[in-house]
């Protein structure tokens, strides 16, 4: 069966590899934010090793996701999304629909938690009732260790992400505690996307997650061998991001491209399908990193671009964006 995908160039400078380890002393961490900002005004990505999560840490999230996306569709769903509730749900929507563009729905399913989903009730309150996303409940499934795994992965993707915004804060001339305030109280999400293996071939225009950029302040995403991720670089078409044993890749999303005022670049990306002769399961575990809900997100620069500007509001806020987007995706 062939599935024909666009040529993809290999990821070479574009997205490179930035070790996290040499940010040890102040000058390390004055040389490594530099690298990271000027991944971020290229490209909007790059890999980061050196990153302090524990290895055994990411193969247990990744085999206890693994495990519950290959049970059975009814023992999937009682963990089913549902109103006021995170939790499974197979993809109904198309990431492509949230930049505008009309295509199928994605071809994955997808396990997603918030990192307020397991507060109270009270703690919840202050961020509105049970329908923006950020105020809804978790729901967690039955298999064995899957809640344990994932609550130390968020606790380490939430320490990770603190020390990459401040890094962030440090590579944009500012304060390395300028964000602090404005994500002590933040809306992450955390999801598991299983790109279950493919037995039919998909409509025109069909991929495993249409084109795309992430909608907060940064991502953290573990993809496993198999592959996939593609990044667009302007003049030269989709480039292929492979995978670098140990480490994640970092993108920024649309907030902080807004809060840069387009110095920094949110990027398109895609997942594509398999390639001839390939039909095989694909699990990658992207943590989208997002201000709180209330933020005020002025831009801390001159616009460098029109359609930045354009594409943003100053009332804009991370709660109203999130919204928005996640509607545009689901039309």
């Amino acid at each position: 069966m062939t599935y024909p995908i666009e040529h993809a160039t290999v990821i070479d400078g574009y997205v490179p590899v930035v070790d996290l380890s040499a940010a040890v002393d102040p000058a390390g961490r004055a040389g490594v934010a530099q690298m990271i900002g000027t991944a971020c005004e290229t490209s909007g990505f790059f890999t980061v090793v050196g990153h302090g999560v524990d290895r055994a840490l990411i193969d247990r999230i990744y085999a206890t996701s693994r495990a519950f996306f290959e049970q059975s569709a009814e023992e999937k769903a009682k963990v089913g999304v549902g109103t006021g509730t995170h939790g499974f749900y197979v993809s109904a929507g198309s990431a492509a629909k949230s930049i505008g563009q009309e295509a199928p729905p994605d071809l994955n399913e997808v396990f997603i938690t918030c990192v307020r989903g397991d507060d109270s009730l009270e703690e919840r309150a202050p961020l509105g009732d049970d329908t923006p996303v950020w105020a809804a409940a978790n729901r967690w499934p039955d298999t064995p260790g899957f809640r344990e795994a994932w609550a130390e992965y968020t606790t380490a993707m939430e320490r990770l992400a603190a020390d990459l915004i401040r890094l962030f804060a440090l590579a944009l001339g500012l304060d390395e505690h300028f964000f602090d305030d404005k994500v002590d109280h933040d809306m992450s999400t955390i999801a598991a996307n299983y790109y279950y293996p493919l037995t039919t071939p998909p409509l025109p225009g069909q991929l495993r997650k249409g084109p795309h950029t992430d909608w907060g302040n940064l991502t953290i995403l573990y993809q496993d061998e198999v592959g996939g991720l593609q990044v667009q670089q302007r003049g030269h078409g989709w480039r292929e991001v492979p995978c670098v044993p140990g480490s994640f890749v970092i993108n920024i999303g649309d907030l902080m491209a807004f809060w840069t005022g387009g110095r920094w670049v949110s990027t398109l990306h895609r997942v594509r399908n398999p390639t001839e002769g390939s039909a095989e399961a694909r699990i990658s575990i992207p943590f989208f990193h997002m201000p709180n809900h209330d933020a005020l997100i002025e831009p801390l620069f001159p616009f460098a671009d029109a359609a930045t500007q354009a594409r943003f509001q100053p009332t804009t806020t991370p709660g109203t964006w999130y919204q928005e987007r996640l509607a545009a995706t689901l039309s």
